[in-house]
């Protein structure tokens, strides 16, 4: 039996009319630049200069390349604290806002709030707050006669930039646990209350494993993130010469692109990129078929 609503006559035209900007910009826009960034990549090309073959070239100076080596390993080590970090806030708020007090919506908005701020005025306010010399952290710190730090300086620069990422990354998890946690039975709630189950137990037994498709989802979603993360870094760890405290891969790309005009590079570090999130997913859905409960 077939559902759904099928276009007759006219209305497959019309459909086609409707859809037809939208697929222009998926195969010219999204298909089309992937492949543009593809054949680059096996090119020389300052912007300038004729574009020349390059062949591998470009593939092998990435691991021949310090600069490159050290983004990329401070981009794993952004991951590896920023997507536990996005996942545990995000449902440890989801959890409390998940309460039937009155007025939880105006707390839910608040916590929303970062989602849809601007990424420029936000790391200008995380700026003032990180400040060394006039920061508002450290003039707490000073008047309760702690000495001040240096949060953008190198040493300290990675953890800051990771709470900053993962304060702004709240309010998106917090919605996508929502929904886990409104998805479970009230039933299952119900018959461990009856049976005299604490809060721990509760969690642990019923609410974890029934939230695993949200984390499942927002893992993936903050693992993308974190490879991609680039506007407060930009903005907040900004040395001289563009270069950066904590130089990441995309920071990189930019920084190839646009500062030494050297396309085929950049174009050779994006792809590579690409290809470590697919295996990364790729990892994921392995674990998804073991450890995701979705009944």
């Amino acid at each position: 039996m077939d559902y759904g609503l099928k276009p007759l006559g006219r209305e497959k035209l019309w459909l086609g009319v409707m859809l037809g900007p939208t697929l222009i910009g998926l195969v010219f826009g999204a298909l089309g630049s992937i492949l543009a960034t593809l054949v680059l990549s096996f090119t020389h090309w300052d912007l300038l200069t004729p574009i020349t073959p390059a062949g591998f070239s470009n593939y092998v100076a990435l691991f021949t390349n310090p600069a490159y080596l050290k983004a990329l390993i401070n981009t794993f080590e952004f991951s590896a604290m920023y997507v536990p970090g996005v996942v545990i806030v995000s449902m440890f708020v989801a959890v409390l806002m998940d309460s039937k007090i009155r007025g939880i919506s105006i707390f839910r908005t608040i916590y929303f709030l970062p989602a849809v701020t601007s990424a420029v005025a936000t790391a200008l306010v995380w700026n003032m707050i990180y400040g060394k010399d006039t920061g508002i952290l450290n003039y707490y710190l000073s008047s309760l006669g702690f000495q001040t730090v240096c949060w953008l300086c190198t040493k300290n620069a990675m953890v800051s930039v990771v709470i900053v990422n993962i304060w702004g990354a709240i309010g998106e998890g917090m919605i996508i646990f929502l929904a886990g946690l409104t998805a479970i039975p009230s039933e299952y709630y119900e018959a461990a209350s009856i049976d005299g189950a604490n809060v721990f137990q509760v969690f642990f037994g019923i609410t974890l494993p029934l939230v695993t498709p949200s984390i499942f989802f927002q893992t993936l979603i903050s693992t993308i993130n974190a490879f991609q993360a680039y506007d407060y870094i930009y903005m907040m760890t900004r040395q001289g010469q563009g270069d950066s405290s904590v130089p990441v891969v995309v920071f990189s790309i930019y920084r190839n692109a646009w500062n030494f005009f050297n396309y085929g590079g950049a174009s050779a570090q994006a792809i590579e990129l690409a290809v470590l999130v697919i295996l990364l997913m790729g990892f994921y859905f392995w674990l998804e078929r073991r450890y995701v409960v979705y009944e």
